[in-house]
Formats: C-alpha cells, sequence, structure tokens
C-alpha cells in the first residue's frame, strides 16, 4: 500500500512562484485599470458596500468634533456678544454726549443771540458751579468774580428772560439771587398795556407774585411782563414771565396774580452777566443832606447873619 502525507502537510507552488504570480497580475491589473478603467465598477462597488462601515468607524470621531466645535462656538458666541454689548454701551454714552453737546451748543447760540439784543450793556457768559447749600434759598453760584470784573448788583439772564441779580461777588465765585427767592424783588410792567408792577419770588414754588396791584388793574392770565427799566438795575425789555393765575376778591383791596418765570430759573449751566457798558452818574446831593451843616448844628459853632445883612438895605 502506497503512504502518502496528509494534506496538512502538503506544499503547493513555491514561494517565490506564488509571489511572482500575484504580483504579475497586480501589475496587469494596473495598467488595464491606468488603460481601460475595468476596474472603476468593481470600485464602485467595493466603495457601496464599505459605506456603512466606514460611517459606523467615523462616528465617534465626528460626534467628539460635533461636541468640540458647539462648545467652541458657544464661547465665542458669547465672548463676541460680550463685546458687542460694551461697544453698544459706549456708542450709546458717545451718542448721548453728542446729543447733550449739541443742545448744549444750541442753547449757547441762543445765548449769544439774547446777549445781542441787549442793547447798552456788555454780557459775558458764566457757568452755573452749584446750588446754595441752604434748601430755603434761591441762589446759585457761578465761575465768574472779581477778577474777571462781576461787580455786586449785575443783571443775570439766559436766552429766554431774566434769571437773578448778582447779590454778592467773590474773587473766582459770583453768588446769584434767583428771581423766585423770596427776598428777590424786580419792577416790571405788562407788555401788552405797559402796566407797571413789583414782581416778589416765590420761594418754594417756583414762581412769581406781583403784590399791591389794585383789584380792577387791567391784568388777565396769558400777559407777557418785561422788566420796565425804571430801577436803573436791570434793562428795559427784558422777558420776566407770564401770569398764570389772577385772583381778585371784593373785599380784598389789592388783586392776586401769579407768573411763571420766563427764564429757566431751575434749568441749564450756562447764563449771562451784564454790566452797564456807561456808568451811570450819581444823582447830586442835596444842601440840606450834606454832612457839614448837622455837625455845625451839634456843636453850636455857626455863624449868624450880621444885624444890618438881616435888616436889608
Amino acid at each position: 500500500m502506497e503512504h502518502t502525507p496528509p494534506p496538512f502537510f502538503k506544499r503547493g507552488p513555491a514561494p517565490v512562484l506564488r509571489l511572482t504570480f500575484f504580483a504579475l497580475l497586480s501589475l496587469a491589473l494596473i495598467v488595464l485599470d491606468a488603460r481601460f478603467r475595468y476596474a472603476d465598477g468593481l470600485r464602485n462597488a467595493l466603495a457601496l458596500v464599505t459605506q456603512p462601515l466606514q460611517m459606523v468607524a467615523l462616528a465617534p470621531a465626528a460626534a467628539a468634533g460635533r461636541i468640540a466645535t458647539f462648545f467652541t462656538s458657544q464661547s465665542q458666541l458669547a465672548d463676541e456678544n460680550a463685546a458687542l454689548r460694551a461697544k453698544l454701551l459706549d456708542a450709546t454714552l458717545s451718542a448721548q454726549r453728542l446729543e447733550a453737546d449739541a443742545a448744549e451748543g444750541a442753547r449757547l447760540k441762543r445765548l449769544m443771540g439774547a446777549a445781542e439784543r441787549v442793547k447798552g450793556v456788555s454780557a459775558a457768559p458764566a457757568e452755573i458751579v452749584y446750588n446754595a447749600r441752604d434748601p430755603f434759598a434761591r441762589r446759585v453760584f457761578v465761575d465768574k468774580g472779581t477778577r474777571e470784573g462781576v461787580v455786586a448788583g449785575s443783571p443775570v439772564m439766559d436766552e429766554r428772560g431774566v434769571v437773578g441779580q448778582v447779590t454778592r461777588v467773590h474773587t473766582l465765585l459770583s453768588e446769584v439771587t434767583l428771581l423766585t427767592d423770596k427776598n428777590q424783588a424786580i419792577p416790571v410792567q405788562v407788555a401788552r398795556n405797559g402796566l407797571r408792577a413789583v414782581a416778589f419770588g416765590g420761594g418754594a414754588s417756583g414762581q412769581l407774585e406781583l403784590r399791591y396791584l389794585a383789584a380792577n388793574a387791567e391784568i388777565v392770565n396769558g400777559d407777557r411782563l418785561v422788566t420796565s427799566g425804571i430801577d436803573g438795575i436791570y434793562p428795559q425789555g427784558l422777558a420776566v414771565g407770564t401770569v398764570s393765575r389772577v385772583e381778585r376778591d371784593a373785599t380784598n383791596t389789592f388783586a392776586r396774580v401769579f407768573c411763571e418765570p420766563a427764564a429757566g430759573i431751575e434749568r441749564g449751566r450756562t447764563v449771562l452777566l451784564l454790566t452797564p457798558s456807561t456808568s451811570v452818574a450819581a444823582a447830586p446831593i442835596p444842601d440840606e443832606w450834606s454832612a457839614e451843616k448837622p455837625r455845625e448844628k451839634a456843636s453850636g459853632k455857626g455863624k449868624r447873619p450880621r444885624a444890618k445883612e438881616a435888616r436889608g438895605p
């Protein structure tokens, strides 16, 4: 009986032969694929079969990339949102400053126009620094003093009308008493008919009151009040206020007339200090008011007229 080795130990072609065969086969397939595209169909079929496997293999990496991109985008969006909010805040503040500057510029232009309309006086702009510390007084302080030539008694106005009067002057500051102060008074007249009166400050009410005006005086609501100029302090024709309420009572001799100030008493920061361009000559003192005669009378050394001068010729 012929003895044959088991199949496990059977050896086929030599390894070198097999390597040469498969190398030549691969080279032939490469040449055929490059020249005639015979392997495109096979390649497409293999790609279609292996596509699900590729998607499953790439899914963890794609999910990790999406998660990282999501958090990165969220952080980037938050930073951009914060930066845009800061820019918006800066732009809003700049817009508000520009609006305030434009309003102040327009107000200064109107103020200069009001100064040009006042004849016979020189006007100097001043800025309100702060209010008086007394809560019951209506006074403010401006940044002009004796160094700039401000004198006590100078009228103060804005582009709408009279604000008040300089009552105290320091080197660098001046105290201005507003028209609404209870101790302030200003002579006025009704622009419609020329009726003269005196307007007093109403204090905390922020209004003006015409006192000692006859009950039958020709004045009605809406009448405009201007300075009369008879006090020698306020120039004539400056706006003071508008009549808001007239109370007449048959039992009272005088009427009660309340007015709203024309000027921005509690508004604005820039005012005009008015100074007369020409000095007003002082009135001559009468002889009977001179200081010499009272001294002569008190000392008893006054000379008596001679007898012949008393008898006359």
